[in-house]
């Protein structure tokens, strides 16, 4: 399973799927949309987000200062780690439907 844990901060459950792709936070934003059939909300924020479910969301962090991929995508649940989880999956098989390879960030854990 990929990384997760809980963001003690904002109470937020959060597990990470990573894509080795050299593509724009944007453009990932609109890709995880197009895969779950949904839509980027707060596009032009610091914040954009995609609804998975209720209660789950993806949220992408990229790399900084140039930095070559890859792309994390944070699937967070204010409902619990077990819904973190099933979005992710969802949302993992989804991408890879559309022919991305996404991984572990921790390999060896389950």
């Amino acid at each position: 399973m990929s990384g997760h844990g809980r963001d003690a901060a904002s109470g937020v459950y959060v597990v990470t799927l990573v894509v080795d792709l050299p593509i724009t936070k944007t453009d990932a934003l609109e890709t995880i949309a197009f895969a779950c059939d949904g839509a980027v909300e707060g596009a032009r924020t610091a914040s954009p987000r995609v609804v998975l479910s209720p209660g789950a969301w993806a949220e992408v962090q990229i790399p900084k200062f140039a930095d070559p991929p890859p792309l994390a995508i944070d699937v967070c649940s204010d409902a619990s780690a077990t819904a973190a989880r099933a979005a992710a999956d969802t949302l993992r098989g989804a991408l890879e439907k559309l022919g991305w390879t996404v991984r572990d960030p921790r390999p060896g854990e389950a």
